[in-house]
């Protein structure tokens, strides 16, 4: 039987840190790479500026993870930031920027959840997608202004926009939760 704890001790803080640090090997070696390859092949097109997008509810997913694991506000938003400081300490291409925007996506992940502690407690589909729906905006808004996209047609930022609200939903949202609801299954969580 597993125990989650909705307070903030030890074994909460080493959890959050286990999945900020597993989440930013994956998202460096994993994704990552993945995006690139996709991103190189798109680039005959002028579509490769939607990959950004594409890929970017993976990159969303340690927030919904901790917030998982640890029911209690402020979770989502250090687990995400972990993942980005692991991510860009081990080579990350983004540099320094990713913890910024791990930053912005882990606490606009958290507003499907917050304020009410019972939200993160029960983990419902409404809101883990309310949270994806957040991350996307908050990621999109960012990255419109870090990396210049007001500069692209109106066009494709409209693909881009709509690409990250598919990729938020389909990894960020439906994935995780039906990751957790595995782990529901398997572990039988308890609340401590």
């Amino acid at each position: 039987m597993f125990k989650k704890s909705s307070k903030w001790d030890i074994k909460s803080i080493i959890l959050v840190a286990l999945i900020g640090i597993l989440m930013g090997v994956i998202y460096t070696y994993g994704f990552n790479n993945l995006y690139n390859l996709s991103k190189i092949a798109l680039l005959p097109t002028g579509y490769a500026p939607v990959m950004d997008m594409v890929f970017s509810g993976l990159w969303y997913i340690a927030a919904p993870l901790a917030m998982y694991f640890v029911p209690t506000p402020g979770s989502g938003t250090l687990g995400e930031v972990l993942a980005s400081i692991v991510e860009m300490a081990i080579g990350g291409q983004w540099g320094a920027m990713t913890i910024l925007s791990g930053l912005i996506q882990g606490a606009t992940n958290e507003i499907g959840f917050f304020p009410k502690k019972s939200r993160y407690q029960q983990f419902t589909w409404k809101s883990v997608l309310t949270g994806t729906f957040f991350a996307n905006l908050g990621g999109y808004i960012s990255q419109y202004f870090m990396y210049g996209w007001y500069k692209y047609s109106l066009n494709l930022q409209i693909a881009m926009f709509v690409a990250g609200i598919f990729s938020a939903l389909i990894f960020d949202g439906v994935l995780v939760k039906l990751i957790t609801n595995l782990f529901d299954r398997v572990l039988k969580p308890e609340l401590a």
